[in-house]
């Protein structure tokens, strides 16, 4: 052993770690085996927050029934807390995509907190006949319980700041709709113009579909609540001391400030991961959906010239390398983008869930990358759309206003007034004129120009309170749920 290693030993021999490193020869391995992502788990910050998280649970449920000792518990429970803060991340060096059901992901967690906790004693990295990474690290722990309650207890910290990305968007989309309100434009269905309403409406409706998803995912990781500690290696709990099971989880849910429950049937828990499925889902529901936003926004700026042109989305850098002044709509592509990428993580996800066999699921490595990515990806694109795109929409008043007065799509509000059937002699002649409807219903006799400006009203036809003649905003409720409580009700 050379001043700038230290020799560790395992069941299959001897592997030379770099004397600096926090993790051993379990991580060495795997680091060695597993080079196919390029992408340590340490990208995904919550996940190393929660796997220390649940080491120092089952360190002071140990102290507490009087499985470990309190020196060693409490050295234990130290390197946790650091971890916790966000010490010592770049030592959790395991590729996301792995074999082994997660194991190489524990023991890179065993061995980081085992040798931070030696060296908080004066002992040297490695000196493992004081503190083990299996045996006391470990202790009373198997992965198949650790691994997929620290994936639950991760989605439920990062699904935090997703819902709050989903929720700045929303009500910057509300705040478009009230700015909006008094803009009447034509509405379309299949593309093609149908009746009138107001850009506010518009926009307002996007607001409102982005609350809902907020719903969706909070009533979607309420099921993450459910934990199988205690399980041990495949639901019975070999290993574990009596009182442990009760301990951890009690200690768990201080730590996490979750509302965590253990299962009902460890075996069951243990082998079953549909709850991720119907997590990928709502996530795959939410993406999808903020795509079909940005392809609205991508519709209705389209131009400036030969387009919609109804909205003039940001300019945020040049569109071409050919076409002199072009810019394109950069921000909704991008978006899409993520969505294309969250969508093919479900498949993804619906995959690994199935393949899984008898006792275990070999395959929550990826399930746990699918799915963080995904919260990640989406976190990030929501933030850009709201602010480098959302925010400075503005809208083409003039563009607008021409658009309603030559269009037809008044006519369905007349067809009650002057029957279906002249209506529709109105709106053939009017497109093959250019005329405006509301010159050819005057000058026909059908109705004065009072009677046509009371059934035209923009009120009337974007279907608004007269009165106010504005959008009902929905207000969003910031006190209702707790986006990051996995069970809410006890």
């Amino acid at each position: 052993m050379s001043a700038q290693t230290r020799t560790e030993t395992d069941s299959l021999g001897s592997v030379e770690i770099p004397a600096s490193a926090y993790w051993g020869v379990h991580t060495a391995r795997a680091h060695e085996n597993f080079p196919i992502a390029r992408r340590p788990i340490s990208v995904y910050p919550d996940f190393i927050r929660a796997f220390a998280c649940v080491k120092q649970a089952a360190a002071r449920a140990n102290l507490e029934i009087g499985a470990l000792d309190e020196q060693r518990a409490t050295l234990i429970d130290r390197a946790c807390e650091e971890i916790k803060t966000g010490m010592l991340h770049d030592q959790f060096v395991v590729g996301v995509v792995q074999g082994g059901a997660g194991t190489s992901s524990n023991m890179n967690a065993n061995e980081v907190i085992t040798n931070r906790a030696l060296e908080l004693a004066g002992h040297a990295k490695g000196d493992y006949s004081y503190i083990n990474p299996n045996d006391h690290t470990n202790h009373s722990q198997s992965t198949n319980d650790t691994y997929p309650t620290a994936i639950k207890i991760a989605l439920a910290f990062s699904l935090g700041s997703l819902l709050e990305e989903l929720r700045l968007l929303s009500e910057s989309f509300a705040a478009k709709g009230r700015e909006f309100s008094h803009i009447i434009k034509v509405g379309r269905t299949q593309l093609q113009d149908a009746v009138p309403m107001t850009l506010g409406q518009e926009f307002n409706a996007f607001a409102v579909t982005l609350r809902e998803d907020i719903e969706r995912l909070q009533e979607a990781v309420s099921l993450l609540g459910e934990v199988n500690m205690g399980a041990t290696a495949i639901g019975t709990g070999i290993n574990a001391p009596k009182g442990y099971k009760e301990s951890v989880i009690r200690h768990l849910r201080e730590i996490t400030e979750l509302n965590l429950v253990t299962a009902g049937d460890l075996v069951e828990s243990t082998s079953d991961t549909g709850v991720f499925v119907t997590f990928s889902g709502a996530l795959k529901r939410s993406a999808l959906k903020l795509s079909k936003i940005s392809n609205d926004l991508r519709l209705l700026s389209s131009g400036p010239q030969a387009g919609l042109g109804e909205i003039n989305l940001p300019a945020r850098q040049a569109g071409s390398s050919i076409m002199p002044g072009k810019v394109n709509p950069v921000i909704p592509e991008a978006v899409s983008q993520v969505a294309y990428a969250v969508a093919g993580s479900d498949v993804t996800v619906s995959m690994a869930v199935e393949a899984g066999q008898l006792q275990l699921n070999a395959f929550e490595p990826i399930i746990a990358h699918s799915l963080f990515q995904s919260i990640t990806w989406l976190e990030r694109a929501c933030q850009t759309l709201r602010v480098n795109c959302v925010d400075g929409i503005t809208a083409n008043e003039d563009r607008l206003e021409d658009m309603v007065a030559r269009s037809v799509t008044v006519i369905t509000a007349l067809a009650p007034v002057i029957g279906y059937a002249e209506a529709a002699k109105l709106a053939k002649e009017a497109l093959s004129t250019n005329a405006k409807v509301s010159d050819l219903v005057v000058s026909r006799g059908l109705l004065d120009q009072a009677q046509l400006d009371d059934i035209l009203q923009p009120s009337k036809l974007a279907g608004l309170a007269p009165e106010t003649d504005a959008i009902p905003v929905i207000e969003h409720d910031a006190a209702s749920g707790d986006a990051g409580d996995p069970n809410p009700e006890a």
